[in-house]
């Protein structure tokens, strides 16, 4: 597995780090391949409760997928499937991550690296932070997939500007549409995240795993609950988190979740 993409642990928290500095940490072939591999052993980790994402330094978050690339293996229809099949293969694992994601964006998310954030359950930036999708500037036709989960963050209007005109734009302008989730200051940002983290941690990760998977069926056109999502509601009913749970408020405690 490529080094520009590793991962490190702490406790319950994976931290997948773009280790591509010189190149802003842009996306090669072999490091959207390394999301998916990552990925896949993390989901069957049973130590890990939460996901975060993020550049290995405060430069960028991801600048992209790397351009140097597309004349060689993303040029014309067959090379192209085969590459945005796999990029795309690696954004769905970051969507469809069974526990709570978070994408912590110091200095650049454009193009490939906000459709990478924008996979994450939340987004935490600095003032300092740049984004935008530039598919428009190179003569990309943007997905189907990223473009309907774009809308769902920001709306149809705010999709089309994104898109239609290229422009990079602030954190803070990010914010005012609910791109992002919540600001801090650079030197903040990594205890910022880290607390936000530990705070999602306290609670119920029977709770939060079945929040996100009937969320994301909402999202996805769902319109009625599925034999497997009314199960997953009734399990919840028989979990050593609920009891926990309804003790702690009849006792006037906070609670302690298993893990």
């Amino acid at each position: 597995m490529t080094k520009e993409i590793y991962v490190e642990k702490n406790g319950y928290i994976a931290t997948l780090v773009l280790n591509r500095p010189d190149k802003r940490n842009s996306l090669s072939r072999a490091m959207f391949q390394a999301i998916v591999d990552h990925l896949e052993q993390l989901r069957v980790d049973s130590s890990i409760k939460l996901l975060i994402v993020r550049g290995v330094n405060e430069v960028a978050f991801s600048s992209g997928a790397d351009i140097s690339e597309f004349l060689d293996i993303r040029y014309a229809a067959d090379n192209a499937k085969a590459y945005n099949d796999l990029a795309l293969k690696a954004i769905d694992a970051l969507y469809k991550f069974p526990h709570p994601t978070i994408a912590m964006i110091q200095g650049l998310a454009i193009g490939g690296g906000l459709e990478l954030a924008n996979a994450c359950d939340f987004r935490i930036a600095t003032p300092k932070s740049k984004l935008g999708i530039t598919a428009a500037n190179i003569g990309i036709v943007y997905n189907l997939e990223s473009t309907k989960r774009l809308i769902n963050i920001v709306g149809v209007a705010k999709a089309k500007e994104i898109l239609y005109t290229a422009n990079i734009f602030t954190a803070e302008e990010g914010k005012n549409i609910g791109l992002i989730t919540v600001l801090h200051e650079p030197e903040n940002i990594e205890d910022a995240t880290l607390q936000f983290a530990e705070h999602l941690l306290s609670k119920s990760s029977i709770a939060n795993a079945g929040i996100k998977k009937i969320i994301q069926a909402i999202v996805d056109g769902e319109n009625e609950e599925s034999d497997e999502l009314a199960q997953l509601v009734l399990d919840s009913f028989s979990s050593d988190d609920y009891n926990e749970g309804i003790q702690a408020f009849l006792n006037k405690r906070k609670p302690i979740f298993n893990k």
